[in-house]
This record gives C-alpha cells, structure tokens and sequence, in this order.
C-alpha cells in the first residue's frame, strides 16, 4: 500500500497549525505532506493594526513556513485548480510551467481576502489591511504624509494629505482606525508645524453601530473615546465614491483623503471557485463539525477544511448564522482538531467533533487604550489593553516569534515608538539607477547608399531616349521647310 498524500491548500493560521500538528502526530513514513503558499510565511493577521501603527515590527508578525515545518514539503506557489473526482491539484510556480499534483488528502485552508463594492474609486485609491505588505504600506504612507504636510502651508493639499479615511466598524477596522489614530497623535509632537486639530481622522460604516461582536453599552464608549481623540465616526453612513481620493457620502458630506483603508468585510478566498468541492451561497466550503468537506449530507471522501475559508457549523450556538465565525481563536482549534481527525482516519479511527465556546473579544485600541466583552463583562481601559496584548503575545505562533513580539514591546516602551520611514523600498533600484554610469552611445554608422536611388535614374532613361530622338528627327524634317523666296 502506498503513502498517503497530503496537501494543504494554504499557508496561513490554519494551514500553518495543521501542518505543524500533523508533524506532531505522523508516524516516520507514514504519509507525505506538501503545503502551498505563494508566500514562505504566514501572517499573524491580529497584529496588522499594530504594524501598522509602527507597535510592532512587521517581521515579528509574520512565521516562516520553511524554517518551523521541518517534515513538510513547502511548495512556493499557487493552487489554481482542484479537481478532487481525481484527486488532482493544478499548481502554479512563478516562472515554471503548471503542473499537476496527485493527492489522497487535500485540506482547504485557503483563509479569506478583503471583500469590495463596486464604489467608484475604491479599487484604484483604497488599500485593504488582510496582508502585512498593507500594513506595512499604510504606516509607511502615514509617516510620508507627515513629513510632506509639515512643509507645507495651510490649504487644501496639506488637508489632504493629513486627512485618513477607514471604511468598515467591525474589530478589524476599529483596531486599525485607533491605532492609526494613536500613531497620528505621537506623529504631531515630533512635528511642530502640525497642530492635533490639523488631523483628521474618519470611520464610515453603513450600520447604526460599531464592533457587533460586544456589547451595544462598549460599542457606545469606544465612539466616545475615539470622539475624544478628535476622531469622526459616521454611522448609518456608506460610502458612495473615492474618485482621485475625494470621498463623496451618502450624507451629503465631501471631502479628500490621500489614505483609504478597506476593512468593509472578507470573502473565502475565490480559489475555491477553480475546485469541484461543495460551496454554500457565501463562496465557503461547506463542512461537518468534524472538519470533512461534506455535500449536503453525503461526506466527501478525502477532503477537509478550516479557518475562513470553510463553513463550519458551530456546535456552541453562539456562531453568526449558526457557523463559526472567521477569527484566530477557532482558526487554530480547528487547525489541530483537524490534524488529530486526519490522522485517526487513515489509521482507520473517527473523527470527532468541533466545540469551541467563544473566550470574549479583546481589542487594542492605541497605546494603553482596549476593550474586553465576555457575555454581559465588559472592562475597558489601560487593564483591558493589557490583556489584548498578553493574549496574543501568547498566541502568536512559536516561542521564538512571541520573544520578538515582547521584545520589540519592550523597546517601544523604553525608547519610544519608531517613526522610520523606508518607503524607497518600492522602487529599490532608483538611486542606483539614478546614478549608474552608462556606455556613450556609439555613433551612427555611415550611410550606404540606397540601392533604390538607381532606379529613377532607370525611370528617366526613355526621357533621354526621347529627347535624343527628337534631334535626328528635326534634322529630316528641315529638308521639308518651304523653300525661301529670291
């Protein structure tokens, strides 16, 4: 009998913890398992607001697959399409030809991507907060705004440029716009020419209330406390169009912003879409609670799914719509839950199933500012802020990350927050070739003559002829001329 092939479709909190637990679990020899990413790390997505806020550095965000998988074949690329009748998965490496990949197993775990509205100007002006090369572009734009606006005088350029937008209220988008906003406020005292009320900060989000995930009373003081801080909220507000970064509400209400951050919702990632796996009517693959793919109540041989991507029944009863909802907390259960499901089944076990009761929603909202809910307990505040960083310091993934994640903290609080910019990393090679030496140009090779230039000479030989005719012909025509008189 042959090893059994695994492949995970992947890389992220998901994929990550069930390569990592499957290395746990797995006999030598027992099966093979492959996991692809166009990326050679995941992405502790919790942190992005952070790194964004230059907290934390992007780095320490971030896990490498290859030095933390040891027994697992990371492959650097794309899945673009599963054919799982066949057990065939199409993969793309960048500057190789597709090829084909035989499995016996394929879990999907493909996570999420930023979900948009067709909203004029929003796919050429925004930029979304779901990869920490956004995150890392947003702090870098903020810095630049910054250290442009402060030469320049009062006017409507300058407003732009120190004028930041977040479209969407729900934990993502009030993490990264307080963050922002606590960046913002330490940006004003390292430059003079910029006074608090210069900065404008705005949160649009179309529900009459923000953060759904606690309670209506904590919703209620996070908009006042970001009120405080000079910060606008519009509820009940969308947004209508950002062309060339004038935003246009359904209030009535203009104005223009250089940054536009998308946080407005996510979608299973479309990759699902290329696969012959079941999906539900949101793009999610549909699933028992044991994690098997599952097409209405027939269970699908060989394939499982986790995280965002999936669509898992919550057995708690506290889930959105009675599915678990997409966050960290049942991404890595459900990673190492389904592991264990796996391997049990191909030594001829049962899986069991998922049961997770929601831990509460912590939130960082800048330094020394959070939010808990739990239930009806609610505690808001410095102590708040204190356990949103003890949580995920501990759940970032691997004891040498969480290290460099307390570490840096440290730092910050010891030396300040870094407010360096390298936003020269966009185009690496301008200096360089701004300046490089260049061979003078040779000089242009003399001029042959065209061969063409012959033929009208060709052309104009029976004008010749002709003219040479005409001589003979007026000598024999004068014998001819009437004689003269005498």
């Amino acid at each position: 009998m042959s090893t059994p092939r695994i492949l995970i479709v992947g890389g992220g909190y998901a994929g990550f913890y069930t390569a990592k637990k499957l290395e746990t679990l797995l006999r030598a020899g027992e099966a093979e398992v492959a996991l692809v990413d166009p990326l050679p790390y995941m992405t502790y997505q919790p942190f992005l607001p952070e790194v964004a806020a230059g907290s934390i550095e992007a780095r320490h965000a971030v896990v490498s697959l290859r030095a933390h998988l040891k027994k697992t074949n990371v492959i650097s690329g794309k899945v673009v399409k599963v054919n799982h009748a066949k057990k065939i998965a199409t993969i793309e490496v960048e500057g190789a030809p597709a090829y084909d990949w035989h499995y016996d197993h394929i879990v999907m775990t493909a996570g999420a991507v930023s979900r948009t509205f067709p909203i004029p100007g929003v796919a050429d002006q925004a930029i979304g907060l779901k990869t920490i090369e956004e995150a890392v572009d947003v702090r870098n734009r903020i810095l630049d705004n910054f250290d442009k606006a402060s030469n320049m005088p009062k006017g409507p350029a300058r407003d732009r440029l120190l004028t930041f937008v977040v479209v969407g209220g729900g934990f993502a988008g009030i993490e990264a716009f307080a963050e922002m906003r606590s960046l913002a406020t330490h940006l004003v005292k390292k430059h003079p020419g910029i006074a608090f009320d210069d900065v404008h900060f705005h949160l649009i989000e179309a529900m009459g209330r923000i953060m759904p995930e606690v309670g209506l009373d904590t919703s209620v003081w996070v908009i006042e406390n970001l009120k405080s801080r000079n910060a606008h909220v519009h509820l009940n507000t969308q947004l209508q169009s950002a062309v060339g970064g004038k935003i246009e509400l359904s209030t009535g209400e203009s104005f223009e912003s250089d940054l536009i951050v998308w946080t407005a919702g996510v979608m299973a990632n479309p990759v699902v879409r290329n696969t012959d796996l079941p999906l539900d009517e949101r793009g999610r693959i549909t699933a028992q609670p044991s994690l098997r793919v599952v097409a209405g109540d027939k269970v699908v041989e060989g394939a499982w799914t986790a995280g965002d991507v999936s669509a898992v029944p919550d057995l708690s009863g506290g889930g959105v719509g009675g599915f678990c909802v997409p966050n960290a907390q049942h991404a890595v259960r459900q990673a190492k839950l389904l592991a264990a499901n796996l391997v049990a089944t191909i030594r001829g076990g049962q899986p069991k199933d998922y049961f997770h009761k929601n831990m509460g929603a912590v939130a960082g909202l800048g330094i020394g500012v959070g939010v808990y809910q739990w239930r009806k307990l609610a505690i808001k505040g410095f102590i708040a802020w204190c356990m949103h960083r003890g949580y995920h310091g501990l759940a970032m993934p691997m004891w040498e990350r969480k290290l460099r994640v307390f570490g840096g903290w440290f730092a910050n609080f010891v030396l300040g927050r870094d407010i360096v910019s390298i936003a020269a990393t966009k185009t690496p090679r301008l200096a360089f070739e701004t300046f490089a030496s260049r061979p003078s140009a040779a000089p242009a090779p003399a001029a042959k003559k065209a061969p063409a230039a012959k033929a009208p000479a060709k052309k104009a030989a029976p004008k010749a002829a002709a003219k040479t005719a005409a001589k003979p012909a007026a000598k024999k025509a004068a014998p001819k001329a009437a004689p003269k008189k005498k």
